[in-house]
C-alpha cells in the first residue's frame, strides 16, 4: 500500500505549497499531486487558483525522490496534443516520476467564465476516450496519425520522449460505472475515485466487468481512493465530515 496527497491549487501561495511539498517529501509520502483549476467553484468566484503545470513543473525540479502528479486534470481545457507534450517534459525534469492523472472535466463555472465550451457529460467522456489514445501514442510511437470524432492529428512527432517506458503512468479519475470505467478498462494504467471501502468495492467488481469485455486483466490497474482527512478537536465538525 501506498500513500499519497493532493493540494489544491486554490488559497495558496508558491512558497505555502513548496514548504509543504518539502515537508511531504521528508516525512516519507509517496506521491503528491496537484489539482487543475483557474477558478474557485463558487458565486462569488473569488481566491487565488495557482496554475497547475507550471507549478508542477517546478515542484518536480524542487522535490527529488515523490512521485508527483496531476489529480485530475481537465481534459477540456487542452488538446491532448499538447498535454502529451507538457506531460513528457515534466516526466524528463523529474527523471521518470510523473503520473498524469486526467478527467472529463465538470466545473462549470470555469468553463462559462473563461469561454471554454462545456460540452454534454456524453460528449466530455467520449473526448476523455479519445484523448487518452492520443496521448499514449503520441509517447509511446515516433509518429501518430489519429483521426477520431474531436481530434485529429497527422505524422505528429514527439520529441523528447518521456522518460518511463513505455510510457508514463497515465490515471483517470471518475466513477461512473457505465462509461468512466470502460475507459479506465481500455486506456488506463491505474483508477482514482473517491469513496471509502465499499465503494471501492463495488466499482472495482464493475471495472473487473468492463475489463472482461475488452480482453484485460483487471490486475493490471492500479487503484487509488480519496478520503477526506479532518484534523480538530471539534466533535461537531467530525460528525459533519461523516455525512458528506
Amino acid at each position: 500500500m501506498r500513500f499519497g496527497i493532493f493540494t489544491s491549487m486554490g488559497m495558496q501561495t508558491w512558497t505555502g505549497v513548496l514548504d509543504l511539498w518539502k515537508h511531504l517529501e521528508a516525512t516519507g509520502w509517496d506521491t503528491a499531486c496537484v489539482t487543475d483549476h483557474f477558478m474557485p467553484n463558487t458565486p462569488e468566484r473569488e481566491g487565488a487558483m495557482l496554475e497547475s503545470w507550471s507549478t508542477l513543473s517546478a515542484l518536480a525540479a524542487l522535490v527529488p525522490r515523490m512521485r508527483v502528479g496531476t489529480i485530475v486534470l481537465g481534459n477540456t481545457y487542452r488538446h491532448p496534443a499538447v498535454v502529451a507534450k507538457m506531460a513528457a517534459q515534466v516526466d524528463i525534469i523529474s527523471g521518470g516520476r510523473l503520473l498524469l492523472g486526467l478527467g472529463a472535466g465538470w466545473q462549470e463555472n470555469e468553463h462559462q467564465a473563461y469561454g471554454i465550451p462545456f460540452y454534454t457529460l456524453r460528449e466530455r467522456l467520449e473526448r476523455l476516450d479519445e484523448a487518452c489514445e492520443v496521448i499514449t501514442s503520441l509517447w509511446a510511437q515516433r509518429r501518430t496519425t489519429f483521426k477520431g470524432r474531436y481530434y485529429q492529428l497527422s505524422d505528429a512527432p514527439l520529441d523528447p520522449k518521456p522518460v518511463q517506458q513505455p510510457h508514463p503512468e497515465l490515471m483517470i479519475g471518475g466513477g461512473g460505472e457505465k462509461v468512466t470505467l470502460r475507459i479506465v478498462a481500455k486506456r488506463a494504467n491505474h483508477w482514482n475515485v473517491w469513496g471509502g471501502p465499499q465503494v471501492l468495492a463495488r466499482k472495482s467488481a464493475i471495472l473487473a466487468e468492463h475489463c472482461a469485455a475488452v480482453g484485460r486483466d483487471p490486475k493490471t490497474i492500479t487503484r487509488s481512493v480519496n478520503m477526506a482527512l479532518l484534523i480538530t478537536d471539534k466533535q461537531a465538525e467530525v460528525e459533519q465530515l461523516a455525512k458528506t
